[in-house]
């Protein structure tokens, strides 16, 4: 099978930064290739137009047009002429697109069929955050739904709230996000004795809940007092107070002595990241609006005992008390407690890492992911050929 993806990110030197949209296309774009299937990845935005290859993967990088309240449509069918010669020449059967401000909502290839998958819309994240979103952003979402040849979700919760939010009545797939486990084994050779680590990676920024976190660990502070809490990620500006820095707005919420043991190291290597993790007790995961964080998937499958959020997606992820807690980040005691317990009692700790990598190995896996992934695929290349 021959597919393609049309993202506004990937994580690759010549594409710039990337988030989990990105990490997610790469992991499944890699993933297919092995099974011996052919991807083209679409990333729009770039600073130039160019092709290269990521191992198996062609990329294309796409330049915006600029063109006063007009780039936006000349961008999209820049696009559609893209995806057009492709398809003509052999290079794609199906593109997927992402839902994140609706960049399909004028694009209409002549044969090519076109899938949806929500990672996530700037209309569901604002709902979540209880924002205004752009009008225009929700416009071009919303088109770009209607117009789709096919849904696919990689949570129910985000499919269900989607529908809500746009007033529609899609019938979504839903196929979660997936990992390659071989890329996250833990290393036994990282020994630490610090068996009182709170680890969280990820931005700093509001709808993650980083500005609940120091609230649960001035409780656990007090508690433990050797316990600590290690901060992986960029900082982040605040959207509704307008702070240039969470980071900043996060340290004023810490008690005194709390905040001495809170080290931040800002954004890292992924190598780096990996050593975090393997050095951390327990993984917190405080967020309001995602739609399937990868970071939990990770975390999870290099056995780590997981404390993060109860809202909708977190239950498709965690078996409450089984393969992780899961808890709101608003109830900074629940939130504390959970972790409390996983600090002090190792035989649990023990057995929920165990559960964890299980639970990623059974239901994350990224060949299990991709073939899924193909079995849609196929039906909706075999549904656009029969009409």
């Amino acid at each position: 099978m021959k597919i393609g993806f049309l993202t506004p990110e990937y994580p690759h030197e010549k594409t710039g930064n990337s988030g989990g949209l990105g990490t997610s296309i790469k992991n499944l774009a890699h993933a297919l290739t092995a099974l011996g299937h052919e991807v083209v990845i679409l990333v729009y935005g770039q600073k130039l137009d160019a092709v290269f290859l990521d191992k198996a993967v062609e990329v294309h990088q796409i330049k915006n047009i600029k063109i006063k309240g007009l780039s936006w449509y000349f961008t999209r069918k820049k696009i559609e002429k893209i995806i057009n010669t492709l398809y003509d020449t052999n290079k794609i059967e199906i593109v997927e697109a992402t839902d994140w401000t609706g960049i399909t909502s004028f694009i209409k290839p002549k044969k090519c069929p076109i899938v949806i998958k929500l990672n996530g819309s700037d209309t569901y994240f604002c709902h979540l955050d209880n924002r205004p979103v752009k009008w225009l952003n929700k416009f071009h979402e919303k088109r770009a739904l209607q117009n789709a040849d096919g849904h696919v979700s990689v949570s129910d919760y985000t499919a269900k709230m989607t529908n809500q939010v746009f007033n529609q009545n899609n019938n979504f797939t839903i196929i979660h996000n997936g990992i390659d486990m071989s890329l996250f084994q833990n290393n036994d050779t990282i020994i630490t004795e610090n068996n009182n680590i709170i680890l969280y990676f990820g931005t700093l920024i509001r709808k993650k809940g980083l500005l609940e976190l120091p609230h649960a660990f001035n409780i656990i502070h007090e508690k433990n007092p050797n316990a600590q809490l290690v901060l992986v990620g960029k900082d982040a500006s605040d959207i509704i107070s307008g702070n240039s820095s969470t980071w900043k707005m996060m340290q004023e919420l810490f008690t005194p002595n709390a905040l001495e043991k809170v080290t931040y190291f800002g954004p890292v290597a992924y190598s780096e990241v990996k050593k975090q993790i393997e050095k951390a007790t327990v993984c917190v995961f405080p967020t309001y609006a995602e739609a399937l964080p990868v970071s939990w998937l990770e975390a999870m499958a290099m056995e780590k005992a997981i404390v993060a959020s109860n809202i909708g997606w977190g239950n498709e992820i965690v078996e409450n008390g089984i393969s992780g807690f899961v808890a709101h980040p608003f109830n900074h005691q629940e939130y504390a407690d959970r972790i409390l317990q996983l600090l002090a009692d190792n035989s649990l700790r023990e057995k929920m890492e165990q559960n964890a990598k299980a639970r990623i190995s059974s239901h994350f896996e990224i060949n299990l992911i991709a073939n899924q992934n193909l079995n849609f695929y196929k039906k909706i290349i075999e549904k656009q050929k029969a009409l």
